[in-house]
């Protein structure tokens, strides 16, 4: 079995990539088992550089806040800011001090300054601005559209005035405060000021279709796109608040489903501007086109459609995934993969690296039954191998040491 799958291992190379897929794929999506680790970045940007390079990708897209993101697209597409300051501002989960992370910022803004703005590589987050830990304030989602609105059609077409808006809103306090997640009755979500503000989100949102002909007179398409995210943006936050005020069973549920479409809904807006293919980096559990499933805080095991899932059955085989697994981390507690998981049996492959097709992988390993190996760090996922079938590759790192 070994000496078969050693003989479709190739280098991971964008040309590897591309071998693999009937066509260059709308969006390419690279998934990881666990957050947080350089030597799995690095593999992200050696390969994204050859991809924007070689086949025209033209959004690179992270698993970080949407919002944030606006940040970071800035200073690679203009130089506006400093590096410092947009690593800080311009990413969530604290993952802006990334060695990675900022080499990837620097080489987008190298390459950018010696091309025309047409020909720009742009960054973009998919994620809500969420933490595990709660959600921000609707506020600079809907004052920011409100704001769009009001510069460009009649205010007796708006919902409400600023003042109106911001009054609705209140403190930000009640809407971050990190309790709510894991008490409902600390939760804003359902108060009365939050459920009109829902109505006003909504209403704002179809306002901006209802104008789009006029909107696209008197406005640049990047101005418009924003438009779009921050009414996304509003009108997911405003649920995903509702929900954490839930006391339902379904309640952890929801949530996790709510962030998943919420990063679908900006996955398939930057596949659909006008702008080339998008590569986006993320954690397999959000990228695969299979259910995810987490328990967390005592709750049962709960399931969810992954934002690939949503995202691949709207754009089919214009939707490719490539699961990273890996075999030891051992500063987080994972030795080497037992033999009976497919870990194990990439384990025996002398590449440090390898990209190997999905199909025969899982030809390969006789339908190993779906029972992924076990971890001993909540933070990483090893691979289901299950999964195979609905995967277009596996890339496999054998060993991801401590940085």
């Amino acid at each position: 079995m070994e000496t078969g799958i050693k003989d479709f291992a190739r280098p991971v190379e964008a040309s590897a990539i591309m071998e693999l897929l009937p066509s260059r794929p709308r969006v390419l999506a690279l998934g990881e088992p666990t957050h947080g680790e350089d030597t799995l970045l690095d593999l992200r940007n050696r390969l994204f550089r050859q991809l924007v390079e070689e086949q025209g990708y033209r959004t690179i897209a992270l698993e970080s806040d949407c919002l944030r993101a606006l940040t970071v697209n800035a200073y690679v597409t203009s130089g506006e800011g400093s590096l410092d300051d947009v690593t800080e501002r311009g990413f969530s989960h604290d993952w802006g001090g990334s060695r990675a992370n900022r080499e990837l910022v620097c080489w987008m803004r190298d390459l950018n300054a010696d091309r025309p703005a047409d020909e720009h590589v742009r960054f973009a987050g998919i994620d809500g601005p969420l933490e595990i830990s709660g959600a921000e304030s609707p506020r600079q989602a809907l004052t920011a559209l409100h704001d769009y609105l009001t510069a460009h059609v009649d205010s007796a077409l708006l919902p409400c005035t600023a003042d109106k808006l911001d009054e609705l809103l209140g403190t930000d306090a009640p809407w971050t405060n990190q309790a709510a997640m894991t008490d409902p009755s600390q939760s804003i979500g359902r108060a009365a000021e939050a459920l009109e503000l829902r109505l006003v989100a909504d209403d704002m949102v179809t306002l901006l279709e209802a104008q789009a002909p006029h909107l696209a007179a008197v406005s640049s398409p990047d101005d418009r796109d924003r438009a779009h995210l921050y009414g996304r943006t509003a009108v997911g936050l405003l649920r995903y608040h509702s929900w954490m005020a839930d006391r339902s069973p379904s309640r952890m549920a929801r949530l996790l489903a709510t962030r998943d479409e919420m990063m679908a809904g900006n996955l398939l807006a930057l596949a659909l501007a006008a702008r080339g293919p998008v590569l986006v980096h993320a954690h397999n559990s959000h990228v695969q086109r299979d259910k995810g499933a987490m328990s967390m805080w005592g709750h049962p095991k709960v399931e969810w459609w992954s934002a690939g899932a949503l995202v691949g059955t709207r754009l089919g085989d214009q939707y490719a995934h490539l699961a990273t697994a890996l075999g030891t981390m051992k500063h987080q507690g994972v030795d080497v993969p037992p033999q009976d998981t497919v870990e194990g049996i990439l384990h025996a492959l002398p590449e440090p690296q390898c990209v190997i097709d999905a199909a025969q992988l899982d030809a390969a390993v006789g339908h190993m039954a779906a029972v992924p190996r076990v971890s001993p760090y909540f933070g990483y996922a090893p691979l289901d191998p299950s999964h195979l079938p609905r995967i277009d590759g596996v890339v496999y790192v054998r060993d991801v040491p401590h940085d």
